[in-house]
């Protein structure tokens, strides 16, 4: 049951978004396909919709498999990138991450970190098979020995599977900077936090994202971190209110977005005036083609102004339709 706080802050978090037909963005759509370097999350493709506003673009790229009401936060965020000015920021460039895919062949794991220049933090993908996650693990580490290591397991783990997995992981591969969502359900977090003994921090994702009311759920004892998404967040307007509301550290990440919706990512972590993680935001290192360059230099991305060269990546006019329907029900479900 929604809170009468937590109501407000939705409230107050989607009142810009309601005119959405009305500000004509609709009009100004485009729809892309990125290719992948490799296969990510099934995808070897990677659609976004991108809308021109008063201060410049804004994407609208949920995943192709999300419902609309899942997705509405997504056209939220895009609203508020295309039509409110930047945030106070007290950064000028952002430190982030490199991402491995779920890869075994250590060819592959070596061009991707290769992708990566000077990076010093890596997101493994993790949780299908041990053994293989500490191979990559494993690889990635004799690659950049000095890094530290963060690993994502999507919350495919049971309980025992985390105790089983992190305790081997922490006896070959040493201790890792935090494990993402290792289980589905804050319940599970929490009994893995207690079941555990090894240097671990966990942080939380979809168990805050997919949330109903994402500012509802109680994180103690289940979370150290909290990831912070700005597309499935609703915009970074929404991500502040969150990070002040459950008061945990914070990490950003991106969900593989083009260079439009990562710079809207790189304006919320330069917004934040505490900022002591790398931050995932150097997925576009996994596309092999993209709208705009936001060029990895020494382990950090400048923020600046993102001009999408859309030359070749536009779809078909049965993919546009798809994505102009999506648009309009998702902006319906807007309060």
């Amino acid at each position: 049951m929604l809170t009468r706080k937590s109501a407000n802050l939705i409230s107050e978090s989607f009142r810009d978004a309601r005119n959405f037909m009305d500000l004509s963005l609709l009009e100004s759509m485009r729809v892309i396909a990125l290719p992948t370097k490799t296969n990510f999350r099934g995808i070897n493709l990677r659609e976004v919709a991108l809308f021109q506003g008063e201060y410049g673009w804004g994407e609208f790229s949920p995943f192709l498999e999300y419902s609309d009401e899942e997705s509405a936060p997504w056209l939220m965020c895009a609203i508020e990138a295309a039509t409110k000015p930047r945030p106070k920021l007290y950064r000028n460039s952002v430190r982030v991450n490199g991402t491995i895919p779920a890869l075994d062949n250590p060819a592959d794991i070596e061009g991707i970190v290769e992708s990566f220049p000077g990076v010093q933090t890596f997101k493994v993908k993790v949780g299908d098979n041990l053994l293989e996650d500490i191979a990559r693990l494993a690889k990635v580490k004799s690659l950049r020995p000095k890094a530290k290591l963060r690993i994502d397991v999507n919350g495919n783990w049971s309980v025992q599977e985390a105790v089983t997995s992190l305790r081997a992981i922490y006896d070959q591969i040493g201790p890792l900077e935090y494990v993402e969502q290792p289980c589905a359900t804050l319940e599970e977090l929490r009994e893995l936090k207690a079941s555990i003994h090894i240097p671990l921090k966990i942080a939380v994702d979809e168990a805050l994202r997919k949330a109903k009311d994402p500012f509802a759920i109680d994180l103690s004892g289940a979370a150290d971190l909290v990831m912070l998404k700005v597309q499935p967040l609703g915009g970074i307007a929404r991500a502040h209110k969150l990070a002040e509301h459950h008061k945990l550290p914070v990490v950003v990440s991106s969900a593989l977005e083009s260079a439009v919706g990562i710079n809207h990512g790189l304006l919320l972590a330069a917004s934040l005036s505490e900022m002591n993680s790398d931050c995932g935001l150097g997925t576009g290192s996994l596309l092999a083609a993209d709208i705009a360059t936001l060029p990895i230099v020494d382990g950090e991305i400048e923020i600046t102004e993102v001009e999408p060269d859309f030359n070749g990546y536009e779809v078909a006019a049965e993919r546009y339709k798809w994505w102009k329907n999506r648009a309009m029900r998702c902006a319906e479900l807007l309060p």
